[in-house]
């Protein structure tokens, strides 16, 4: 019999743009268990996922938030977790596409649900945007952050 966390560990997981913020800007919702994610795929050599889409709405809003200069130290700190990032090519983004048609999602998501979608991965979010979805996409839900 294996036990919960050995099942966990070998689920593969991507995530989204705000469950990266909330690691970085340490969110109570998200930040922990974004951190077990982190350990498990470090122990298990079984990196996690994010689109480079994604990545670039993480830049983006770190830099609008917090400035330049700590948007360039969260793509330092990015660089060393066990975290794939997935380019963006013509087939992904017609099928990312197609999701935000049909889903009626917003587009940068649309990435990262073709991303769990293609990989049959769970996605990492807070956003309930993606139970649009329905069954199609695994998703593993984190609390979301109150303005």
């Amino acid at each position: 019999m294996t036990s919960a966390s050995t099942r966990t560990a070998r689920r593969r997981y991507v995530l989204d743009a705000n469950a990266l913020i909330g690691l970085l800007e340490d969110r109570l919702g998200a930040a922990p268990r974004v951190r077990r994610l982190l350990e498990e795929a470090f122990r298990h050599d079984l990196p996690l996922f994010l689109s480079a889409v994604n990545w670039g709405e993480v830049f983006y809003i770190a830099w609008r938030l917090h400035g330049e200069a700590n948007a360039r130290l969260a793509e330092v700190r990015l660089r060393q977790l066990p975290i794939v990032i997935v380019p963006a090519d013509l087939d992904r983004a017609t099928r990312a596409a197609a999701l935000k048609q049909k889903h009626n999602i917003a587009y940068a998501d649309s990435f990262a649900a073709e991303l769990a979608i293609e990989r049959g991965a769970w996605l990492v979010t807070a956003d309930p945007e993606f139970s649009k979805l329905g069954k199609s996409l695994s998703l593993c839900v984190l609390a979301r952050h109150e303005k």
